[in-house]
């Protein structure tokens, strides 16, 4: 084999067994594309490294707002910019509660219907509480800020506790509720942090409604550069956009190869 896809459940503790799936592959002469976003965190140095002594790839491009292009326009069209911060929405499934929610549904229904169309898992924790989006944030500072970083040290707060009542005071003030992530770098020091935030129509994640996601770079050479990924009829951020990510990186490890 030429190469392997490594796409098991996400474990945010250790990024195993994924970790050593792809550690594996790449020892064995395979290039290695995962969706997962464990062995991005827990394993990036040393995974990309490897590849490199292997002359083969480890590519991940699934991993942060399902298969859009994030890692890999930073990574070749910013060369030696330094990211300052960034703050967005990167999970698509509180995205879409909070917005049926304020549509009236209950919390309840929300989750069920993310569950019926496979956007959230029979158990919902990893998106309800934040851990989905904290490793995303864990695994955009590990990468395009060269600071390995995990999903605890971001300490997410969820969206359980955001009530109808809350929404629909918002909403009769022109708010909503959006699960924000964001990033600030100052000197050696990165805060982040994963929480349900009020956001008004100035905010450009106000419009960010269902499955909508999206996230916007600050560095230190060009003005805010924004990645949004906007629902439309027939996608909605699910397998069939992943699954182009994973894709588009074995695209790019085969003209590689060349």
């Amino acid at each position: 084999a030429h190469v392997m896809f490594e796409n098991s459940p996400v474990n945010t503790q250790t990024g195993q067994p994924a970790l050593e799936h792809l550690r594996t592959a790449l020892e064995l002469g395979m290039h290695a594309i995962t969706a997962n976003k464990g062995p991005v965190v827990h394993g990036y140095r040393d995974l990309t490294a490897l590849a490199k002594s292997k002359g083969k790839k480890f590519s991940f491009e699934s991993t942060v707002l399902g298969g859009s292009p994030v890692f890999s326009v930073f990574r070749e069209t910013f060369p030696l910019a330094e990211l300052a911060s960034f703050k967005g929405i990167l999970n698509a499934t509180t995205n879409t509660i909070l917005s049926r929610m304020e549509n009236g549904e209950s919390y309840e229904e929300a989750v069920k219907y993310c569950q019926s169309v496979g956007m959230a898992e029979t158990d919902p924790t990893n998106d309800v509480d934040g851990w989905d989006a904290a490793i995303k944030v864990a695994a955009l500072v590990t990468v395009l800020m060269n600071t390995p970083f995990t999903p605890q040290q971001v300490n997410p707060t969820g969206i359980r506790g955001i009530t109808p009542q809350m929404i629909a005071k918002a909403k009769a003030e022109g708010k909503r509720y959006k699960l924000v992530c964001s990033v600030e770098k100052a000197g050696e020091q990165i805060k982040a942090r994963v929480a349900p935030e009020l956001v008004d129509a100035s905010s450009p994640l106000y419009g960010m409604m269902n499955s909508s996601t999206g996230v916007t770079f600050r560095t230190d050479v060009l003005p805010d550069y924004s990645i949004t990924v906007s629902e439309r009829e027939g996608m909605a951020g699910g397998p069939i956009e992943t699954a182009y990510g994973l894709f588009a990186d074995f695209a790019r490890a085969a003209r590689a190869v060349k």
